[in-house]
């Protein structure tokens, strides 16, 4: 069985507002475009405190049922989901919740820079994600935990992925 890496909310929180620290200190981002799913929380924090609009890139990359499926191949949405005006994409930070290998990260910003709505607008692209593993070949522009090896990391609301509708209802009776 693979290690695990265990998050609980206020540490999650914490490491975001660790990043959001760093990401001030060296950039100023004009628009936030966040990876799905694992970016939405992300996002949804970073906005509120940096007072910037959102957009989000919907990418199949994980294949299975279980919470540790394997990573294959990427499918991108046809559009981005915002309400961003295409002059907000002049400074943009990309943000996921982890770098695994790197691919998803990597290949973000190639689509983004083709990604005709917005292409000509994008001056700058720079990268966040909360964790690196050790095998991941993509090192972002912001990455407040560098991790010594490669765990599963069970994020605070990832065990809902292993519970039905009628499980959480029993529990909340």
């Amino acid at each position: 069985m693979e290690k695990k890496l265990i998050i609980k909310f206020d540490e999650y929180l914490e490491t975001v507002e660790k990043l959001a620290i760093d990401v001030n200190k060296k950039f100023k981002p004009t628009v936030l475009v966040g990876i799905m799913r694992g970016a939405a929380p992300i996002i949804d924090i970073l906005s509120r405190i940096f007072k910037l609009p959102t957009a989000y890139i919907v990418i199949q990359s994980y294949s299975g049922k279980g919470l540790e499926d394997k990573q294959g191949d990427l499918v991108f949405a046809r559009d981005i989901s915002s309400i961003a005006r295409q002059k907000d994409f002049e400074r943009v930070l990309l943000v996921d919740d982890l770098s695994d290998t790197g691919l998803t990260l990597n290949k973000s910003i190639d689509w983004l820079k083709s990604y005709d709505p917005v292409k000509s607008y994008i001056k700058d692209i720079r990268t966040a994600c909360l964790w690196k593993k050790k095998s991941s070949k993509f090192n972002p522009d912001f990455c407040p935990i560098k991790l010594d090896d490669d765990p599963w990391i069970v994020q605070p609301t990832e065990h809902y992925e292993e519970l039905s509708i009628n499980q959480i209802a029993e529990k909340n009776k």
